[in-house]
Parts: C-alpha cells; sequence; structure tokens
C-alpha cells in the first residue's frame, strides 16, 4: 500500500453503514469479514466505535489494520483544527480499546486548507505520527485537485478516493492515480457500486439521463448489456476495481453480514476474458485500464 509499509487484502470494509443495524449484528459483521480473510477495518468516528473495539477483542485487533477517520464526528463536525483533530483520535483510541491506529484519514473536508494549512489537521496528525500513536496520514475527498495537494505536501501517504474509478467513471486516472504512483501513495478506491447505481437494480433510465448527460455507458445502459448477458453486474464492477493500477485496496460498505458475503462473492466469482473484450468493445471499458493517456 504504497510506503505505508502495510500488506492488506485487497478487499477492506468500509464503516459508513455498519454502525446502523444492532450493536451484536455490527459485531458479527465485522467477525465475518475477518473470517472471510479482510484484514482492512476501517471505522467512523462518533459512530458506536465501540462496536469496532468489542469485535476486536481477544487478540483480533493485532491481526488487522485499523483506520479511523477526522472531521466526521457528530459533536465536532467539518472541524479540521489541531485541537479537535487530537482529540477526535483520543475519543477512537477509546472507544476502539486500542494505543494505536495503522491510519487516519482527513474525512472530505470542503476546503482543503483546512486540513493541511498551518497548525491544521495534517500537522496536528504528523505530531501524533511522529509520537507514535497512528502508522499512516491519508485524506478521503472526491477532489482530485484536493488530492493533489495534499500528495505534494509530502506528508500524506493514503489517498481514498469515491465514484471516480469505476465502470462509470475512470477520470481519477488520468489526474490522482499516477501522481500517488509517483510519490508512492496507497490508494483506496471506494463507492465501486456507484452509490447503489451498479448493485443489480435497474437504475431510471430517465434520472439517469438527466443527472449524467454526457455519461457513456449511463448506468441503465450497462445495467441492460448485463441482463441480456446474464452477467453478474456486481461481480462486474467489484472486480474491475480491483484490476485497477494501483498500489492499494478496494473498500466497501456494508451494513450487515449479507452485504459482506454479497461482496466478497462478487469480488471472487469467475469473470470470462471474453467478456471484457465485449465490454471494451462496446463501451470502451479497459480492465485495468489506467495511465496510457497520462
Amino acid at each position: 500500500m504504497g510506503r505505508t509499509g502495510m500488506n492488506p487484502s485487497i478487499l477492506g470494509l468500509g464503516a459508513a453503514w455498519l454502525h446502523a443495524g444492532p450493536f451484536d449484528e455490527t459485531v458479527s459483521t465485522i467477525y465475518r469479514a475477518i473470517e472471510l480473510g479482510i484484514n482492512y477495518i476501517d471505522t467512523y468516528p462518533g459512530h458506536s466505535e465501540e462496536r469496532w473495539g468489542q469485535a476486536l477483542r481477544n487478540g483480533l485487533r493485532d491481526q488487522v489494520y485499523l483506520q479511523a477517520k477526522v472531521g466526521t464526528h457528530p459533536q465536532k463536525p467539518k472541524d479540521f483544527s489541531a485541537e479537535t483533530t487530537r482529540w477526535s483520535i483520543e475519543q477512537s483510541l477509546r472507544s476502539l480499546e486500542t494505543d494505536y491506529l495503522d491510519a487516519v484519514l482527513i474525512h472530505d473536508p470542503i476546503r482543503i486548507e483546512d486540513a493541511i494549512g498551518p497548525n491544521r489537521a495534517l500537522d496536528e496528525l504528523i505530531r501524533m505520527k511522529e509520537a507514535g500513536q497512528i502508522g499512516s496520514i491519508g485524506l478521503g475527498v472526491r477532489s482530485h485537485d484536493f488530492h493533489c495537494q495534499a500528495i505534494e505536501t509530502g506528508q500524506v501517504d493514503i489517498i481514498l478516493t469515491f465514484l471516480d474509478y469505476t465502470l462509470l467513471n475512470q477520470s481519477v486516472a488520468e489526474t490522482t492515480l499516477p501522481l500517488a504512483r509517483q510519490h508512492d501513495v496507497g490508494i483506496i478506491l471506494a463507492s465501486v457500486f456507484g452509490m447503489g447505481l451498479l448493485t443489480g437494480i435497474e437504475p431510471d433510465k430517465e434520472e439517469d439521463k438527466r443527472k449524467n448527460p454526457n455519461q457513456r455507458p449511463t448506468a441503465h445502459q450497462l445495467w441492460q448489456w448485463c441482463q441480456k448477458r446474464k452477467i453478474d453486474i456486481r461481480s462486474l464492477a467489484m472486480q474491475f476495481c480491483l484490476h485497477a493500477p494501483i498500489d492499494g485496496i478496494v473498500m466497501f460498505g456494508p451494513s450487515n453480514i449479507k452485504h459482506v458475503e454479497s461482496a466478497y462473492q462478487a469480488a471472487t466469482s469467475q469473470v470470462s476474458s471474453s467478456i471484457w473484450q465485449e465490454l471494451e468493445s462496446e463501451f470502451g471499458i479497459r480492465l485495468g485500464g489506467g495511465f496510457d493517456e497520462c
């Protein structure tokens, strides 16, 4: 995973929805993910992190890479001051029942200077890294410009990007990914199912056109293409991301055990080379495509 020193399994367990269900269900879902070999575990500060703390008792904490965020705590949302950054991490450490985080992401700043400006979140995370409380520092946001500014500080080890390396959009391959490779920065690809558009449920055709007038293929066109060929679009979407030209992982966001098992199945099911060839011929989507234009 770039210069981080981490070598996680290629699938990571996202945290956005895991806190929503019953306590025991969250714990059981984390157990199941670890049973399936998933060892990069994301958390969501302020959203029942004690569930992760309980799940990782009895030695399991030492078997996984554990990632938290700053900027998400509901008591101090979007607060990237040095003081709140330290406060948030200290809250996470207590809830997670650990004294060390393998990675911390600055999560979704509205202005990049709020996160990486002098004596803001990045500076405080550097101090905590030097003190041995955290391992790697990352940024999770959609803006490619923010990615590039963070990478160029020389202090950001991980970039989480979402929605821009999927079957519907590979724009990050022309911006962030080559720069990350150049600087040995690890990548986390998130939202591989396009925020629900690539899960197998038929997308609304008219809404698809309205929201993405210049996009080809649209989600509906891809869904229709897969339906005609009896192809599981989830497997296609997941495995397209697993073949991305990155040093990093693909992260999915389940809310229960069924979702974990479904994502694992999508990642491990067989997709023939002829399907990828047809996909490229029809839509210009090339498996493992990335840096040729750069």
